[in-house]
């Protein structure tokens, strides 16, 4: 599904991923982790395509497509699908017609007709009731006024209505208590397909004990340096990343 070879990017001129090399194909779910600065973030814009990070070097292959040449709402389409660390609040804009907007364009880019107002709310309703999100958020502004449960709950049920075949959570546990992150994670479980794939993006083993990974990687210095299954996750959460850093240095 996704490939990325030998990947560098920088932002603002500063070299942030120095040579990433990444595969995740159809089904699997892959976890990324590292310390602060290690390049994790930059890695998930860089697959968005957000402006303000230029790739200098190397390719990503998402579904056999050239993914640097295209546009990041022409990724979206392709299905991509990213739930941010801090999702933004967007005032005036109820829910509602923000997510009608979201998935015509995409039904749109893929040749199929727009949903009509019935078929949308019925689309909805199944898809509430499928991650558990509450009516009275869904007639409210995006984000606006919500808990940090509640938007990351919210990006989940974004996720639902746009269905898309690769998703990137990045810190989606970030904030959580324990009570959200398990509902939050649930409703990620549910959306999984023989043919969906992840990249989950944390710095805890507490969010894959609910979102369990295929396979773990650890991003250090701008490169991936270890890889391997879900017990490495464990072996971090007890020891840290400074094992990682001797191995790498001796």
């Amino acid at each position: 599904m996704l490939e990325i070879k030998n990947l560098h990017a920088t932002v603002a001129g500063k070299e942030i991923l120095k040579g990433v090399n990444l595969t995740i194909r159809d089904g699997e779910i892959h976890a990324l982790m590292g310390t602060n600065g290690a390049g994790k973030s930059t890695l998930s814009n860089v697959i968005v395509g957000h402006p303000a990070y230029e790739v200098t070097e190397g390719s990503i292959t998402f579904n056999g497509q050239d993914l640097l040449a295209m546009k990041t709402e022409e990724r979206a389409h392709a299905g991509i699908f990213m739930s941010f660390q801090q999702p933004i609040e967007i005032p005036g804009v109820s829910m509602t017609n923000f997510m009608r907007a979201a998935v015509n364009a995409r039904y749109q880019a893929l040749g199929r007709e727009p949903l009509k107002s019935t078929d949308f709310l019925k689309l909805m309703r199944e898809k509430r009731a499928l991650v558990g999100i509450d009516n009275k958020l869904v007639n409210r502004s995006v984000n606006e006024g919500f808990s940090g449960g509640e938007k990351k709950r919210n990006e989940i049920f974004q996720m639902a209505m746009l269905e898309p075949t690769f998703c990137i959570l990045d810190e989606t546990d970030s904030g959580l208590d324990v009570d959200a992150l398990r509902i939050v994670a649930e409703g990620f479980n549910k959306l999984r397909t023989a043919e969906t794939s992840a990249l989950v993006i944390t710095h805890y083993q507490r969010l894959l004990d609910y979102i369990r990974p295929d396979v773990v990687h650890v991003l250090l210095g701008g490169r991936i340096v270890k890889t391997e299954g879900p017990e490495l996750a464990q072996k971090i959460e007890e020891q840290g990343f400074d094992w990682i850093k001797e191995e790498q240095d001796a």
